[in-house]
């Protein structure tokens, strides 16, 4: 396993360059193909929620999509710091860990990020989805990352 250090005490301390070689070169597909995130958030009474998302990154920030009425939107708000796990489902071995924080929140209420989303995931969809009021882009930062 290797790690990346990270400086959770200032991630904004952090260049460009520092942030990229957080993902290895030997790791970047994990982002670029549709697998599935696993997001861990820090609920309210200190226990740790991990879900399962849908997500995109874009060289700098992994986008998500989620709801406001979800408890991990909740949780991001109280408490930006998450955890995120990509595994190889050819390699069950190899992965991705990005640890990070949340550091902006979009509105989607017209669902467009989702769709994004829908597409990659290959979900045929018949309009935006029906929580399109309550849904919102989540941006996150990695800081550190470990891999395997």
């Amino acid at each position: 396993m290797h790690a990346a250090a990270d400086d959770v005490d200032d991630p904004a301390a952090k260049t460009e360059e520092e942030r990229l070689i957080l993902i290895p070169d030997t790791h970047k597909d994990l982002l670029e193909r549709p697998l599935f995130a696993h997001m861990a958030t820090v609920r309210p009474d200190g226990e740790i929620q991990n879900n399962p998302m849908w997500f995109a990154w874009d060289g700098e920030y992994v986008r998500m999509t989620t709801s406001t009425a979800r408890q991990k939107f909740r949780n991001v708000e109280a408490d930006p710091r998450v955890t995120l796990s990509v595994n190889d489902p050819d390699r069950p071995y190899r992965y991705l860990e990005l640890r990070g924080r949340v550091v902006g929140v979009e509105p989607d209420t017209g669902g467009e990020f989702f769709g994004v989303l829908a597409e990659r995931y290959g979900l045929d969809m018949d309009g935006p989805p029906s929580d399109r009021l309550l849904r919102v882009a989540l941006l996150v930062e990695p800081v550190g990352s470990s891999y395997q």
